[in-house]
């Protein structure tokens, strides 16, 4: 198999100040088409450190992509590393500087002196386009390796990578690799390892891979070969096996998350589902409203997160916050129930706890939440003992919402009822 290897340039990238997604959204692309990624790195805007990846990266690498330090100021300095590191020598190539006059003729921006290096190219090196920023990509290829380079701005990558790249990469892929992965919620890691035990100790082709995600857990199924087909049933089979045992705690596969799998319910089901949060202060909203289209089934919510905004706002009684507390199952049932009437939706979802890291006592703990689910006649509350952080407290709340909403939809939310 071919191997390859991701370089991330730029300093920012090593303080901190950014997220590396180029490197994820390359190192996926490359799986697919079957190069095997043996390394990934980062490198800070130095020539000399630059210098020293890229001779590295080529003597142990089919295949060397690197992002970042294409741009026109003084610390982009990726092309002339590439030369000097190839022991190539940069020249100016004059229809490259003329596309990039004429983009910046299209947009009415002033071309300024230093816009001309970014026409400079290592001899032997071929134009990656850049329809969409003033920033080329380079690719160089020898008998024993390829140089990719492309800019740091995730935007012109993607649609560079996609419309350009991928074409290319085809030309010398020897294998196919095929991954699944499959979503696990209200099981542990390491519980979840000890029931597949037996699967992970026996495994060779297709490979298993467990996966820490963000309050839950996820499991990579990949397999390589030559037959798409074969590869499909080979992973499909691997799955039966995983599913007999834990399939349970699955709740989706592949690009989801609990949010969208309640969106795809709802809009397949035409329901429409309203909020009241408390404790959560409207990120239960906010991963709903993150889904395009969401506007189809979200109708509205309320953050109350004081007494008097439950009170004012969502009409409940003042004498049930009183003598059992805003943070009670009767509140989170009142809410839920409330919000509902309120936007005429199908489902409403009342929120209310104790998030942290102060507030708690001996009958209420920092932790403990109240979720309550109402829709049709029914009015359901589930009770969480959370004991993460203030901020995971919410977010776990969030996804135990989703969670449970998973659940009830199984066992029949699935009538237009209001």
């Amino acid at each position: 198999m071919l191997k390859a290897e991701i370089i991330s340039i730029g300093t920012e990238i090593l303080l901190g100040d950014i997220v590396d997604t180029n490197s994820k959204y390359i190192a996926e692309h490359l799986k697919d088409l079957g190069y095997d990624i043996h390394y990934m790195t980062a490198v800070g805007d130095n020539q000399k450190r630059v210098i020293n990846v890229l001779k590295r990266a080529i003597e142990r690498s089919d295949l060397v992509i690197t992002t970042g330090g294409l741009g026109p100021t003084e610390d982009d300095l990726t092309r002339q590393a590439i030369a000097k590191a190839t022991d190539k020598n940069l020249y100016q190539d004059e229809n490259l500087l003329n596309s990039i006059k004429e983009y910046f003729d299209q947009k009415n921006y002033n071309m300024t002196k230093n816009n001309y290096s970014q026409a400079f190219l290592p001899e032997g090196a071929k134009v990656i386009k850049n329809n969409w920023g003033t920033a080329p990509g380079i690719l160089l290829k020898e008998s024993d390796y390829m140089i990719i380079s492309l800019p740091g701005v995730p935007s012109e990558m993607k649609k560079m990578f996609s419309n350009y790249i991928l074409k290319e990469l085809q030309k010398y892929s020897e294998k196919t690799i095929l991954s699944k992965t499959l979503h696990f919620f209200d099981i542990g890691e390491s519980t979840l390892e000890t029931k597949l035990k037996n699967i992970l100790e026996n495994q060779t082709n297709p490979t298993l891979a467990l996966l820490a995600g963000e309050g839950e857990v996820k499991l990579r199924i990949t397999a390589k070969g030559e037959n798409k087909n074969k590869l499909k049933d080979m992973i499909s089979k691997k799955e039966k096996l995983i599913r007999k045992k834990v399939g349970k705690y699955i709740y989706g596969v592949n690009n989801t998350d609990l949010a969208k799998e309640i969106y795809n319910i709802l809009l397949k089901r035409k329901l429409t589902i309203s909020l009241a949060e408390s404790c959560t202060g409207g990120l239960i909203s906010h991963r709903l409203t993150q889904i395009p289209g969401s506007s189809k089934v979200f109708k509205g919510s309320y953050v109350v997160y004081s007494n008097e905004a439950k009170i004012n706002l969502l009409d409940i009684d003042r004498e049930i916050i009183k003598k059992q507390g805003a943070v009670s199952k009767k509140t989170a049932l009142m809410m839920a129930k409330n919000i509902k009437d309120k936007f005429g939706t199908n489902i409403g979802i009342g929120v209310t706890g104790i998030a942290g890291p102060g507030g708690g006592t001996a009958d209420k703990p920092v932790g403990l939440v109240y979720i309550g689910i109402s829709y049709g006649k029914k009015n359901i509350v589930h009770k969480l003992n959370l004991k993460y952080s203030r901020s995971f407290n919410k977010w776990m709340t969030s996804q135990y919402v989703f969670y449970y909403l998973l659940d009830h939809f199984k066992r029949g939310i699935n009538k237009n009822e209001k």
